[in-house]
């Protein structure tokens, strides 16, 4: 019973649209402050810190006071994947689809971060072409990488240390199919953007794709987007 209390409270605390609005900014892994997550959500500072509150309550959020300002950060990963996990489901049960709206959707939906990994049609992709290469086992409820699927990695350059740590699917809420998440997952994303194969947009969770990263898609993985 104490288990479905739990499953209920958090439920619950997910439902509010203000907070709901505030787990999905703090998506992209960054600290915002109780003004930028109002701001985001769209209400007064005073309810955003009475959701605030409650959120870190319980265990959904990390709060942390730097000089005058107090940020938020989501509480861990599973905090991110229960929240990515939302998204899909919700993509999926609403059967309508994908909002062509302006250029900036269009760019998360082609590349964007997901708390620590690579999300949108480029994760897709990337795991999908490992997967039909035989360098990836992807399955909705599970992933794994293969021999040759670690061979490649650390032949990218991906730190080997992180290719030993499991890895696991995340179905990805535009693409309502699987990418790859977990330790080898953010290594692969964080060793694109030293390489300067990928850059974060500022102040939003999508992702610009370079010439040298679009070189690197091709020679890598044989994806051309």
């Amino acid at each position: 019973m104490q288990r479905i209390s739990a499953f209920a409270e958090t439920a619950a605390l997910m439902g509010d649209p203000a907070r709901a609005n505030m787990l999905f900014a703090l998506m992209d892994g960054r600290a915002l402050t109780a003004g930028e997550l109002a701001r985001f959500a769209g209400v007064t500072p005073q309810t955003a810190s009475g959701h605030l509150a409650r959120l870190a309550e319980a265990g959904l959020l990390e709060p942390t006071a730097q000089g005058r300002h107090r940020y938020f950060r989501l509480a861990s990963p599973a905090v991110a994947r229960m929240v990515e996990g939302v998204m899909g489901v919700a993509e999926e049960l609403s059967r309508r689809p994908l909002p062509i709206t302006g250029p900036r959707d269009a760019g998360l939906r082609r590349a964007r971060t997901c708390y620590d990994h690579l999300a949108g049609e480029l994760a897709v992709a990337i795991a999908g072409r490992m997967a039909e290469r035989g360098q990836l086992v992807l399955a909705h409820d599970g992933a794994a990488l293969t021999r040759a699927g670690v061979a490649l990695l650390t032949e990218i350059g991906v730190a080997t240390e992180a290719l030993d740590a499991p890895c696991r699917a995340c179905l990805d809420w535009s693409e309502r199919r699987p990418h790859l998440a977990g330790a080898p997952a953010t290594a692969l994303y964080r060793h694109f953007v030293a390489q300067a194969w990928l850059r974060p947009r500022q102040g939003s969770r999508a992702l610009e794709i370079t010439r040298g990263g679009e070189a690197a898609l091709v020679r890598w993985f044989g994806i051309s987007l």
